[in-house]
C-alpha cells in the first residue's frame, strides 16, 4: 500500500492519494452541468450531495488492465467480437483496403477486425510501448469488471463531474473559466483530416502527459479518452438497449465544439454497455467509511 500526502499547484491544496487513488470529501451539493455559461438558463438547477469517495487518478492503464487479464485470464468484449472502431488516421493502408462498412456521418471510424485493448490499432499494432497509455477499446461491461476485481466500481456522473471540477463550483474547465493551451489532449486542425498536434499528440497520449488538471490532482479528466460512468443516459434509438454516459470527451474533440463535442468539464455522451473504440477508457472509484477517512487524513499515518 502506498500513502501519499502531495502537494499541488503551488501548495494551495493537498490531497491524499493511496494506491493511485485520491480521497475526495464533497463540500457541496453538485449542479450537474452547471456552469457560469449556462447557470442563467434555468431559475433552478437539481442538487445532489455526494458521499465522500476514492477515485482513479489517471485513467486505468494498458499495464494496469494487462495484470487484471492476466490475474483473471478475462477476455474483452471487443476480443469477442473480433473487431472494434479504430480513428481513420491510425489505419495501415493495406487494412483499410479491405475494409467496405462504415457508420454514416462517421465514417472516420472504422470497424477493423482484431482490433481490442492490446492491439489498439489493430493487427501488426502493440501496447508493448504504451504501458502507461489508458487501456482503450473498452466496453462498459469490461470496465465494470475490472473496477470489481479491484474492490470498486465506476464513478455516478455526478461523481465524476465533482472530481473533474476540482471541488470548486460551476467552472468550465478543470482548472478554472478560461481555456489554456497544452493542457489537455484534442484534435487541433481540421477534422477529420488534420490534426496539428499543437499539444505533442496525434492521437492517445500517456497519463500524466500533462500536468495536473484540478486541485484534486486528477490528470486526464477532460481530453485524451472518453471515460465511462455507471449513470444511464437514455437509450439506443435504433435497439432500445440502454446506453451508459461517457465523459470528459476524447483527443478528437475540440476546444469550441464545432466539430465532435467541446472539451470542458459538462461534455457528455451515451453509448451501449458493449462498445468500443480506440478513444474510450474508464477510471474507477471505491467508497470509503469516516473510518478510512480518519485513517487517510490521520497525520500519524503519513
Amino acid at each position: 500500500m502506498i500513502l501519499l500526502l502531495v502537494s499541488l499547484l503551488g501548495g494551495a491544496l493537498s490531497q491524499i492519494v493511496e494506491d493511485g487513488m485520491v480521497l475526495i470529501v464533497p463540500k457541496y451539493k453538485l449542479a450537474l452541468g452547471r456552469t457560469i455559461e449556462n447557470a442563467h438558463t434555468k431559475s433552478t438547477w437539481d442538487k445532489t450531495k455526494l458521499a465522500p469517495f476514492l477515485i482513479s487518478q489517471t485513467p486505468i492503464t494498458n499495464e494496469e488492465f494487462h495484470e487484471f487479464v492476466a490475474d483473471q485470464s478475462f477476455v474483452s468484449e471487443a476480443e469477442k467480437f473480433k473487431w472494434s472502431f479504430v480513428f481513420q488516421m491510425f489505419v495501415p493502408d493495406k487494412i483499410k483496403e479491405k475494409i467496405t462498412e462504415a457508420i454514416k456521418g462517421a465514417e472516420w471510424w472504422m470497424p477493423v477486425e482484431g482490433a481490442y485493448w492490446a492491439y489498439p490499432a489493430g493487427p501488426g499494432s502493440s501496447i508493448e510501448k504504451k504501458q502507461t497509455h489508458p487501456a482503450v477499446h473498452i466496453s462498459y461491461n469490461d470496465a465494470v469488471e475490472y473496477c470489481s476485481h479491484i474492490g470498486g466500481r465506476l464513478p455516478t456522473e455526478h461523481e465524476w463531474e465533482y472530481a473533474a471540477r476540482g471541488g470548486h463550483r460551476d467552472q468550465i474547465y478543470p482548472w478554472g473559466n478560461d481555456y489554456k493551451k497544452n493542457r489537455m489532449n484534442i484534435w487541433e486542425g481540421n477534422f477529420p483530416t488534420e490534426n496539428k498536434g499543437k499539444d505533442g499528440f496525434i492521437g492517445v497520449s500517456p497519463v500524466k502527459s500533462f500536468k495536473v488538471q484540478n486541485d484534486f490532482g486528477l490528470y486526464d479528466m477532460v481530453g485524451n479518452v472518453w471515460e465511462w460512468t455507471s449513470s444511464v443516459f437514455g437509450k439506443d434509438p435504433h435497439t432500445r438497449q440502454p446506453q451508459y454516459a461517457l465523459r470528459g470527451g476524447s483527443y478528437i474533440d475540440s476546444k469550441s465544439g464545432k466539430f465532435n463535442h467541446k472539451a470542458d468539464v459538462t461534455t457528455r455522451m451515451g453509448n451501449t454497455a458493449d462498445a468500443g473504440s480506440d478513444n474510450i477508457g474508464f477510471r474507477c472509484v471505491k467508497d470509503v467509511s469516516e473510518e478510512e477517512i480518519t485513517r487517510l487524513t490521520s497525520r500519524d499515518e503519513l
